[in-house]
């Protein structure tokens, strides 16, 4: 069904901080809207609140029809250790919690409950709008047309990374809800995988709100953007695609700041000719006194019509002032000023596999004859699941070859961005887990770099393992700043980043003379890091383009 989702002066913060008020926004059919904001603007809590899965500090929602569903898909999809990829599917398509109200509902009319009959229909019209009556033939149909080679009923633990995003994509492709809520649903996807999501997308006559870090798919699917600015404490919704709002946006900014400068101007020119009006004022008084006498009347009535004159002036001058329309000044951006830091050079052979094979169950990489020399700048490309990561950890001299060899050059000091971001998955502290990768640093010193990534007191006593993906991610692109490394390892650097970190870490890496190694999916990334060498991986090979 067509359905449309309104809110109204919607507010919501964290604690005793304002993340968004005063929103409005409607979600028609045929929109595709995309949120974006710094990490911490308040996206996902905005999407939850749109889904009326949490309750807002001010203002309303409203779905018209009441009965029409909503599908909130969140980055991340929790993977469960007792359920079935099919069973996965069927809750991330909202069939399964369909299935259960109708079950429900069947047993009413097996009882004689009163009103059995009407909730009986509501739940059944709800499963088929969902689409339960196909979902294991369309399951099966889609898992093999995205090269989900499994059988369904596997544990959704027991899939790698690259088979959990191709089942999460499948759960998306599936659905059938009449508003789409999409959280971050380009994170972990292949240029195959991204070319489908995009085509669902524009395809979908169902209102949708997406947030996303991939600026190419935000352009080539969006038909509106809001913007949650943090800093300036403001909501904008902007017309037109992504690149469209990216000009407005900058035209905006721009004006904001010359509407404030020419204000600042004014003011301070009439504040520089009130002082210098009383001044004159001051003086004129200070004259009449001193010149004054009873026999000269008539130049002791000239100063003083003088001095009142000037007085008046001043006043004159002092209401222009308070008659100007104050502009506020446009508060500065928070920047991710990033460096990374270099370590003296390497040798000048780098990396280098020979024969090397690995296999992991059925899946074998290899044999793979390649070298990496020093200030190499290398982009490794390819579907998931075709052992780009593996390729990385072998180069690495952290995965145990079948045959071959693997050898890591000489003064060669590895900085890493793995797509896991392992490093933060701990139950200690941020603060601990950071100071023990770089134990030359002092603690002080450690939360100032950390502050500078936008990881500040509330989140560096936190457990790692609770902080947000993107808080992980800016947390290991810190460390890269706080050591020197010579050979730069980068696995999806883009995942779960805002867009504004990811323009940061695109400047860094212009500056960065060492040897890179980067993993992407992040079509305008590829295009923006210069390159002197692609590699492709697939099935099971590895190439240079």
């Amino acid at each position: 069904m067509s359905a449309t989702l309104v809110v109204k002066d919607l507010a919501a913060g964290h604690g005793e901080r304002t993340l968004f008020s005063g929103l409005d926004l409607v979600v028609a059919p045929g929109d595709v809207i995309g949120l974006v904001g710094v990490n911490g603007a308040g996206k996902s809590t905005l999407l939850r609140l749109l889904a009326g899965l949490d309750t807002p500090e001010g203002g309303s929602r409203r779905l018209s029809p009441a009965s029409a569903n909503i599908g909130h898909l969140p980055q991340e999809p929790e993977r469960r250790a007792d359920e079935s990829v099919r069973d996965f599917l069927a809750r991330r398509t909202g069939v399964s919690a369909a299935q259960a109200a109708l079950d429900e509902a069947t047993q009413g009319l097996v009882d004689g409950a009163p009103g059995a009959d009407d909730a009986y229909a509501e739940n059944l019209d709800r499963w088929l709008e969902l689409g339960g009556a196909d979902l294991e033939e369309r399951a099966e149909e889609v898992a093999d047309s995205l090269g989900l080679k499994i059988s369904l009923d596997l544990p959704m633990t027991a899939l790698s990374g690259g088979q959990a995003a191709r089942a999460g994509l499948a759960s998306l492709l599936l659905s059938r809800y009449d508003v789409f809520l999409l959280d971050e649903p380009t994170n972990d996807l292949d240029l195959d995988g991204l070319e489908r999501l995009e085509s669902f997308v524009k395809g979908l006559r169902a209102g949708t709100v997406v947030i996303s870090h991939d600026r190419e798919f935000l352009a080539r699917t969006v038909t509106k953007v809001l913007e949650l600015d943090l800093h300036q404490q403001q909501v904008n919704l902007y017309g037109g695609g992504y690149d469209a709002y990216l000009e407005e946006r900058e035209t905006s900014r721009r004006h904001a700041r010359e509407d404030y400068e020419e204000y600042a101007d004014t003011k301070a020119g009439l504040e520089a000719r009130a002082r210098m009006q009383r001044g004159w004022m001051e003086n004129g008084v200070r004259n009449a006194r001193r010149k004054s006498s009873d026999n000269d009347k008539i130049g002791r009535a000239m100063r003083t019509e003088s001095t009142e004159k000037q007085a008046s002036k001043a006043r004159q001058t002092q209401r222009m002032i308070e008659r100007l329309d104050v502009v506020d000044e446009p508060r500065k951006e928070w920047e991710l000023r990033m460096e990374i830091a270099a370590a003296p050079r390497s040798g000048s052979v780098v990396a280098t596999l020979r024969g090397a094979t690995v296999r992991r169950g059925d899946f074998v990489l290899g044999p793979v004859d390649l070298q990496i020399d020093w200030a190499d700048r290398v982009a490794i490309t390819g579907a998931n699941g075709t052992g780009k990561s593996t390729l990385l950890a072998a180069l690495l001299g952290r995965l145990e070859l079948d045959s071959g060899s693997s050898v890591l050059g000489s003064g060669v000091v590895v900085g890493e961005v793995d797509q896991a971001r392992g490093l933060f998955l701990g139950g200690e502290p941020l603060l601990e887990a950071f100071a023990a990768a770089v134990p030359e640093l002092a603690p002080d010193e450690v939360r100032t770099l950390l502050a500078k990534f936008g990881l500040k007191a509330v989140h560096v006593l936190r457990p790692a393992d609770t902080l947000s993906p993107g808080e992980r991610t800016r947390a290991a692109l810190a460390l890269l700043q706080a050591r020197g490394v010579n050979l730069l390892v980068l696995d999806e650097p883009t995942n779960h980043l805002d867009l504004v970190a990811i323009e940061q870490l695109e400047s860094a890496l212009a500056s960065y003379t060492g040897t890179l190694l980067l993993v992407t999916h992040d079509r305008r990334m590829l295009d923006t890091v210069a390159v002197n060498r692609r590699i492709e991986v697939g099935g099971g090979r590895v190439g240079e383009l």
